[in-house]
């Protein structure tokens, strides 16, 4: 339940917030209003005793959500994926958080696998290793297959993580209601649907089952496409709490020294990796979402290996085709086209001067473009390119900013392996390749004949549908009645008081 209850488990995180120094740079990232900041600092200040003192070589923000524990880091995680929402520096912060914490008991794990497998682990494999990796919401272990002696990795979630997240969540909605009620400016950031969107995203790695589906629909997808591997998931050693998967051999590929070692071109593998996951996002639409180094490992093949598909981008054909024509606009320095896709797009408000935003829009490549290949940056790109939208008026899209962050994560992958790379020139075969495919008269001809055979499919629901529309148009429903400033300050006072009353009985008892 979303009710006062939550200030209790809010006031704990304020007070580590506020005792790790966290809560300044936090208001200060989120632009909070005089109001917000008075609030938050008159409920924690005084609890800041009750606040968890963290790691104190780390920097304010990732030491507060580390000490808070899994919710909180993996949190931080998502929100390192808004950099709309948090601004690119604290953003840039949050993508260093450490997602390792102590593993749980080997009997724990064996005991989730027996209830979710139907069988033990001696039964299942010939080899059950001590984990490998533990992070915020599971553990992996190396294990060997009874029947055929093949390596696999078995993904276990961490015991009671649901309920855990369950709780947190509860109270983050809280939070961001309140943010919204304290600091009207804060609300161009939408507080409530970025909790929706964290939702959404650990509810997908809380049932393994959907991360399962995701991996196998990556593996169909791309299993053409040369030089690159992702690991098969074994659908029958696999479960809402346990993922079983290939096992994954070879170096991280944030290990140059390794690399070398090994005889791998890393030019070439810095190439790769960014014209692959170009291809994921605009041929398929469908991309790994999380593509840092501790998630890629080269092959003795050579071949590039990802794992880990808890954070998944989808985005529609529509719009890989904007994203496409955007880029391809940039390369080919035609502002004006890209300032037209923007507003043919709906992205930027049709009031706005489209001459205006295209000068802007030079503003922004021009520079960019005048530097050594060496220092053209798509990350710079994209922080330019936000600023100027969101001058303009632009909204937030979730879908393009994942797929924007990514291309970031992906981009400092690559200069990682070549710092020398010039990734317009790797980029635009690719995306010349999809305009040709998806702009034009083959493509118009295509569009054509998936619109008839929808039509054909529902032609004879047509009439009822359209009049139906005309109905809720002529008769709209009325507008919810919204929640007073007044009501929610007095839950929060409310709250404050139950919790001052507890520490005071306790401090007494």
């Amino acid at each position: 339940m979303r009710g006062p209850h939550n200030i209790i488990r809010l006031i704990r995180t304020g007070a580590t917030f506020e005792r790790t120094g966290a809560m300044k740079v936090v208001l200060e990232a989120l632009d909070a209003g005089p109001l917000l900041r008075m609030t938050f600092r008159t409920l924690v200040w005084p609890f800041q005793w009750l606040g968890y003192k963290g790691d104190v070589n780390m920097p304010p923000v990732t030491r507060a959500l580390t000490a808070l524990g899994p919710a909180y880091i993996k949190f931080g995680q998502v929100l390192s994926t808004r950099p709309d929402v948090v601004g690119e520096d604290m953003a840039a912060q949050l993508r260093v958080l450490q997602d390792k914490l102590p593993p749980f008991s080997m009997e724990e794990a064996k005991t989730a696998i027996q209830s979710e497998l139907g069988a033990s682990t001696d039964v299942l494999f010939s080899t059950f290793s001590e984990p490998v990796a533990a992070a915020s919401l599971a553990q992996v272990h190396k294990a060997h297959l009874a029947d055929t002696g093949e390596a696999v990795a078995v993904k276990v979630l961490r015991p009671g993580i649901e309920k855990a997240f369950r709780k947190d969540v509860d109270a983050f909605y809280f939070a961001a209601r309140a943010i919204e009620v304290l600091s009207p400016a804060s609300r161009r950031l939408r507080p409530m649907d970025v909790i929706t969107h964290f939702e959404g995203v650990v509810a997908g790695e809380l049932d393994l089952r959907l991360e399962s589906s995701a991996a196998a629909e990556f593996a169909t997808n791309t299993a053409k496409d040369e030089g690159f591997q992702v690991p098969l998931v074994r659908w029958h050693l696999s479960s809402r709490r346990v993922m079983t998967l290939d096992w994954a051999e070879g170096s991280s590929i944030g290990e140059n020294a390794q690399l070398d070692a090994a005889g791998h071109d890393r030019t070439e593998l810095a190439s790769r990796v960014l014209q692959l996951f170009l291809n994921h996002a605009l041929r398929d639409g469908f991309f790994h979402g999380d593509m840092h180094q501790g998630n890629l490992k080269v092959a003795a093949s050579g071949e590039i290996i990802a794992y880990d598909f808890g954070i998944m981008g989808r985005i529609d054909e529509y719009t890989r085709r904007v994203y496409a024509e955007i880029l391809f606009g940039f390369i080919r320095k035609d502002y004006q086209r890209v300032a037209e896709v923007h507003f043919e797009a709906g992205y930027v408000p049709a009031h706005q001067d489209v001459d205006e935003f295209a000068r802007a829009l030079r503003a922004v490549g021009e520079p960019i473009f005048g530097m050594d290949a060496s220092h053209i940056s798509m990350a710079r790109l994209l922080s330019y390119l936000f600023e100027v939208t969101e001058r303009f008026g632009m909204e937030t899209r979730t879908e393009l900013i994942l797929l924007q962050r990514t291309m970031v994560v992906v981009e400092g992958v690559a200069r990682s392996l070549d710092p020398h790379m010039n990734i317009w020139q790797v980029a635009k075969p690719v995306v010349e390749s999809y305009i040709k495919q998806s702009i034009g008269p083959k493509a118009l001809l295509r569009d054509l004949g998936k619109t008839a055979m929808v039509l054909s499919r529902f032609g004879p629901q047509l009439p009822r549908l359209a009049e139906q529309a005309l109905i809720r148009q002529n008769n709209p429903q009325p507008q919810p009645r919204p929640t007073s400033l007044a009501n929610q300050l007095g839950w929060m006072a409310f709250g404050g008081a139950l919790v001052g009353a507890g520490v005071w009985l306790s401090a007494l008892l």
